[in-house]
């Protein structure tokens, strides 16, 4: 069976590739239970500090394999009874293991990011994005919804109206339109992106594990909160990190005038 989810590790930054670059990363039922694996597996990893996820060749991920669906095979054919109905259970979600995940999540745009691989990169924490790639929220000229998120993050990301227009109008978005609507965090050069990504992996990477984890917890906490149960939530996460040596390490290292050392304990 091919690796549809390359794997590579990087220091403290695993980075996750999708590898069908002959159908521009369109998913699979294999890829989609390979990807929602290796997520799984790099959360549970203390060494693993920070998850790149980006694709093969000239796009991030087309979404569905319009080809499959085509001939009735696939996701979007017969195989939605077997692959598919398995990624549907919430189990098995790839984007609700994102939203799970407290380990933070980069999506290195390199390409096309359409269907359900622009769900996926809006389930990141973060999205840098090369200056030719392109979003295509095209699911209402498909006939679909956005089903792996795009719903929930849409609105929160842009604002209902905006979002309704997106969706909606299913236009292509380039590089700075996803800029300047606030869907990705940054647009570099193409042959630039792997450098940029890797340096903000690297600085997060290097800043205290257990306070970034947790950061991400209260995020995600704060989403369903009202803002007093809220505050006393994060002065139970900030008293737990007070006893941690990260803490202390944080505190000896400005106080020394040195970069700090994070153990993640």
């Amino acid at each position: 069976m091919q690796q549809e989810v390359l794997v590579e590790d990087r220091g403290h930054v695993r980075w996750l590739t999708l590898n069908r670059p002959e159908a521009m990363n369109a998913i699979t039922g294999d890829m989609l239970a390979q990807l929602n694996e290796t997520l799984k597996a790099a959360d549970d990893d203390l060494d693993v500090r920070v998850v790149v996820i980006t694709g093969a060749g000239r796009a991030f991920c087309a979404g569905l394999d319009l080809k499959q669906a085509s001939r009735g095979e696939g996701i979007g054919g017969a195989g939605l009874a077997s692959a598919g109905a398995r990624h549907y259970s919430t189990r098995e979600i790839c984007t609700v293991t994102l939203q799970r995940m407290d380990t933070p999540v980069i999506a290195a745009i390199n390409g096309a990011a359409a269907g359900y691989g622009l769900d996926l990169a809006l389930g990141c924490d973060l999205r840098l994005m090369g200056d030719r790639a392109v979003l295509m929220p095209g699911f209402a000229r498909m006939g679909v919804v956005p089903e792996s998120g795009g719903t929930w993050y849409l609105p929160r990301l842009l604002g209902w109206a905006k979002a309704c227009e997106v969706a909606m109008l299913g236009d292509t978005l380039d590089a700075e339109q996803s800029l300047d609507y606030g869907l990705v965090n940054r647009v570099v050069a193409a042959d630039d992106l792997v450098a940029e990504v890797s340096a903000w992996a690297e600085k997060i990477a290097g800043n205290a594990p257990l306070a970034i984890a947790e950061m991400k917890r209260l995020f995600r906490h704060a989403l369903t909160q009202d803002f007093e149960s809220h505050s006393h939530h994060v002065l139970m996460s900030v008293l737990n990190l007070f006893r941690s040596e990260d803490f202390q390490e944080g505190v000896r290292s400005f106080v020394e005038k040195r970069p700090p050392t994070f153990k993640g304990r």
